[in-house]
């Protein structure tokens, strides 16, 4: 299988004729002048781990205006209460970012026992509490309850929409909306009971699940199986999909960065397709698979394919091979692939894990 090589993001230069200023002033001098951050074209993916008291899209707002990208979009959201792995999107990187939303994640949770609120987490106001005498021994039991498949209704205090209203806008207004139940999955789970917590009135939860699985309501659904009630009091995503927490750079070390060691946390828009099978065009096919036309070939039926172009190796979208015919889906455009090649040639980052300010 030939292997893909790392995408880059592209930082424009100046027109014909112009001077170049130094790195950052043109956007030091706007700020200074009261005037727009100048935006470009940028590509790529950063994991960011996201502080506590912010919300996805605010803090995805920050990072685009520190990249001053033209196009961004968040994989998932995090309440403000949780912090954690958030892979935010930009560029052609906007593309494939619901590969990430049905990925499946990782979460360190702390759950107080004892205390149900009205939103099942620390923000909402106390409905009921209850004694606690929970047993490593009731732990395990339960552990096992929560296991593999299980069923869930989705909370109120949620972004999920009835009649293009979000739901918690509802809740807001004390409106309570009939939901569904839902099956998600829980692949592992652990449970014990909090060494910060001398009462062991909470527990520590560390739980790998599918998407759409809701921790505040596991953590509820846990309380009440205990037969004492809880709510979330902290929460944590340590990974998604192929991401962890040790590959993200936080907000506050983002903006002490110079901009170009900003680009360098850039990962390749192809770091979003790891699993997907690989499969290359030569220049002729490339250019007709981009124009959305279907290509044949002896390839094997595959669900995920990433295709490159033989020649130069750039990334020009994703595909499924069915009998033989390579179906294109989400595909760059030949504007993104060469603003792509093109910082390739600026020599702004290596396509090694190291790098090289220029």
């Amino acid at each position: 299988m030939t292997q893909a090589p790392r995408a880059r993001s592209f930082t424009a230069g100046p027109p014909q004729g112009e001077t170049r200023l130094p790195r950052g002033a043109a956007t030091r001098t706007a700020v200074e002048r009261g005037g727009k951050v100048p935006r470009r074209p940028v590509h790529g993916v950063l994991l960011l781990d996201k502080p506590l008291g912010w919300s996805s899209n605010d803090v995805l707002q920050k990072v685009k205006w520190l990249l001053r990208a033209e196009k961004a979009g968040h994989t998932g959201t995090l309440d403000p209460l949780a912090s954690g792995v958030l892979p935010l999107c930009f560029g052609a990187a906007t593309k494939f970012s619901q590969l990430q939303l049905d990925a499946d994640k990782t979460y360190h949770a702390v759950v107080r026992l004892g205390v149900k609120t009205t939103t099942g987490d620390a923000e909402g106001d106390v409905l009921e509490t209850r004694p606690v005498a929970v047993t490593a021994r009731d732990l395990e039991r339960v552990s096992t309850q929560f296991s593999g498949s299980i069923s869930q209704v989705p909370p109120m205090h949620s972004a999920l929409k009835k009649d293009g209203k979000a739901l918690y806008k509802y809740a807001r207004a004390g409106i309570e909306i009939e939901r569904e139940a839902r099956q998600v999955m829980i692949y592992e789970l652990n449970m014990t009971l909090s060494q910060s917590n001398e009462a062991q009135e909470a527990i520590d939860l560390i739980v790998k699940c599918s998407k759409g699985t809701y921790i505040r309501t596991l953590g509820e659904d846990v309380g009440e199986a205990l037969g004492c009630g809880a709510h979330l009091s902290a929460l944590r995503r340590l990974a998604t999909g192929g991401f962890n927490l040790a590959q993200c750079v936080t907000l506050q070390a983002l903006e002490a960065m110079a901009e170009d060691q900003r680009l360098a946390c850039l990962l390749p828009v192809s770091s979003l397709l790891p699993d997907h099978t690989v499969v290359t065009l030569d220049a002729d096919n490339a250019s007709r698979f981009l124009s959305g036309v279907r290509r044949r070939g002896a390839w094997s039926d595959a669900s995920q394919v990433a295709v490159y172009a033989q020649d130069t190796l750039a990334l020009l979208g994703t595909a499924q091979v069915l009998a033989g015919e390579l179906i294109p889906g989400r595909l760059l455009s030949p504007i993104e692939i060469e603003q792509i090649a093109n910082e390739s040639r600026t020599g702004l980052r290596e396509t090694s894990d190291s790098v090289e300010v220029v």
